[in-house]
């Protein structure tokens, strides 16, 4: 069976940098299972992994525009420290979730004074080509439930 909407596939993986840095990796737990077509996980990796069966092994190099995006200067932004609670540590590299216009956002403290706490908006690894080693451990038919939910359910089904 082949990767392909509306298939379950499981991979186990290694993610670098192109430094050759491991960013993230499987090893050691369980293959990461996402449903096809669903945008379950990066564009450029999904495209690559299309056709491909259970055993199949590839090295893929991903474009920051099919990753996770080119970095956006307009995401970086000082708000003002009385917006923060009084007497909070706000170190930089700390990550929170902030309200915007268009929802729920990931930021991480890139800069903070007794004024204003600098904070970026795009994702970590924005910007940045990847590099994946993959291998295809199983590809499978989602069931109804997964393809109405739009995401992979774990044995004994979903638990959201």
């Amino acid at each position: 069976m082949q990767a392909g909407n509306d298939k379950v596939v499981s991979i186990d993986y290694t993610l670098t940098n192109e430094e050759g840095q491991v960013l993230d990796t499987s090893e050691g737990r369980q293959p990461l299972a996402y449903l096809h077509g669903s945008g379950n996980i990066i564009p450029g990796l999904e495209q690559a992994l299309a056709g491909q069966e259970a055993g199949a092994e590839l090295a893929v190099e991903v474009a920051p525009k099919d990753g996770y995006g080119e970095r956006d200067p307009s995401l970086v932004q000082p708000v003002p420290r009385s917006n923060f609670p009084e007497g909070a540590d706000v170190p930089v590299g700390a990550q929170f979730q902030a309200q915007t216009p268009n929802g729920p956002r990931l930021v991480t403290v890139v800069e903070a004074n007794d004024e204003t706490v600098t904070v970026d908006g795009n994702h970590p690894l924005a910007g940045q080509p990847l590099k994946f080693q993959v291998k295809v451990v199983e590809v499978r038919d989602a069931t109804a439930e997964e393809k109405e939910h739009g995401h992979v359910h774990g044995p004994g089904g979903h638990n959201h």
